[in-house]
């Protein structure tokens, strides 16, 4: 019995098109998630982890998509081709079924490498972003509800015995905004 193609497409964000990824390529089924790589929780994946059989073929648009960390690329690999299902890379055109071949196997760690380099490179890029935006005195995430002012009221009529409740909803914040705010205080 021929196995299933099936393939597995991901994008870090909603609004990236995933057209791209396996165009053209004939797919008996199809997982696609809408998150980072470096997210462990990918409902999409577990699908298709828990879909994939003996003799099914996972197609992959790249190593990156799969997985961002090395290890974690070597363990799902290795635990799907231990289970008879072999998985194709396009983007480096690499096929792993199991078999030992050790220059595949070179390849596949250093790509693995490679994407998992990348991605520590982002983060020291946006980290590194972050800061010099701080030091310009731009504001990073979300502009604060309450002013200092607001906050030092809150914690008065707290403290005077006022309902949490009716002050969230006098200030239009949510009760988690409310203690937050009088957490640092």
């Amino acid at each position: 019995m021929k196995g299933q193609n099936v393939g597995y497409i991901r994008v870090s964000s909603i609004d990236q098109n995933t057209s791209r990824q396996l165009d053209g390529i004939e797919l008996d089924a199809t997982f696609e998630d809408h998150c980072s790589g470096k997210d462990t929780n990918r409902p999409q994946l577990k699908a298709c982890l828990r879909h994939l059989r003996k003799g099914d073929r996972l197609h992959v648009h790249s190593i990156d998509r799969l997985a961002r960390s090395l290890k974690d690329l070597q363990s799902l690999v290795e635990d799907l081709t231990e289970q008879g299902v072999s998985i194709q890379f396009h983007k480096e055109n690499l096929v792993f079924t199991g078999d030992s071949n050790p220059m595949h196997k070179l390849m596949f760690q250093m790509m693995g490498a490679f994407a998992e380099f990348e991605r520590s490179m982002i983060r020291e890029r946006q980290r590194e972003g972050i800061a010099a935006a701080r030091k310009q005195g731009k504001q990073i995430g979300a502009k604060p509800k309450l002013t200092a002012e607001q906050v030092e009221e809150l914690a008065r009529r707290v403290a005077a015995g006022e309902p949490k409740k009716a002050l969230a909803q006098e200030f239009c914040i949510s009760r988690q905004t409310l203690y937050n705010s009088l957490d640092h205080t």
